[in-house]
């Protein structure tokens, strides 16, 4: 069982994401910290970017706030590095096509193998364009997540069958952000991956209640969230990471009441 996999082994999984380096990366890490500790399954690492298009304006502003504060892939890495002493939960990096091709993408994806992430998400790569990334990932032992749209329907067998780790399945169109309902049909949507793969699917874009996350987890095998996790931090800043460890506990609880 890959690491990924391990992290829906115990019931439904709740996974956090944040922007590294908002405020800066020093509550980045004590925020991992305590999301772990407060029972996340897997957590979700955002390598900032300039032009980070699959985001809304929450995300976005953190991204601006982290690049400002002097985030770099080179220091996330070591704040991962560091993590990895005590951090057992699966780490995943979240970021864009542009930072992976400007770092390397073979020297990006052996850094990732070396301090012990597990995946990658890469949000702007479609599925017909992962070759690029895919044999990097697969030689370093990093999982490349696939992302399933509600626009992918025709793609949907394709995807699925090919999928590594997990499948992303976004709950909504356009780009992150908090939304008040969810009018996706998720249950279609996994009960027709479920024909082509048993891999995990965990929900994500737009759920921020401990209600919206039980929904989705009901109906897949977790719930991500991450705009409401980076209001937190905007909110807090350096006193931030109690109040998000707080929002874990509540959120993971409201995935294992279905």
């Amino acid at each position: 069982m890959s690491n990924l996999a391990q992290a829906f082994a115990n019931g439904k999984a709740f996974i956090p994401f944040l922007t590294c380096g908002d405020p800066d990366l020093e509550t980045t890490e004590a925020a991992v910290r305590a999301m772990a500790r407060a029972g996340a399954d897997l957590i979700e690492l955002g390598i900032p970017f300039s032009d980070p298009t699959a985001e809304g304006p929450v995300i976005q502003a953190a991204n601006q706030r982290a690049l400002s504060a002097g985030a770099t892939t080179d220091k996330i890495f070591e704040m991962v590095r560091r993590l990895r002493r005590d951090v057992t939960v699966p780490l995943v990096f979240m970021t864009y096509a542009n930072v992976v091709f400007s770092y390397g993408t073979q020297r990006f994806c052996a850094a990732c193998g070396e301090i012990g992430a597990d995946g990658l998400i890469l949000p702007d790569v479609p599925y017909e364009e992962k070759g690029e990334f895919e044999p990097a990932c697969r030689r370093h032992g990093l999982d490349l997540i696939s992302m399933i749209a509600p626009t992918s329907e025709l793609r949907i067998a394709t995807i699925a069958k090919e999928a590594r780790g997990f499948l992303y399945v976004v709950s909504s169109l356009g780009v992150t952000g908090v939304r008040g309902t969810i009018t996706t049909d998720i249950g279609a949507m996994v009960g027709k991956i479920r024909k082509h793969t048993q891999i995990p699917c965990a929900v994500g874009f737009g759920i921020s209640s401990p209600e919206q996350a039980a929904r989705m987890a009901a109906l897949s095998d977790g719930a991500i969230v991450g705009s409401a996790i980076v209001k937190l931090m905007e909110q807090y800043a350096t006193q931030a990471v109690p109040h998000v460890a707080e929002y874990v506990r509540t959120m993971k609880q409201a995935v294992n009441s279905r």
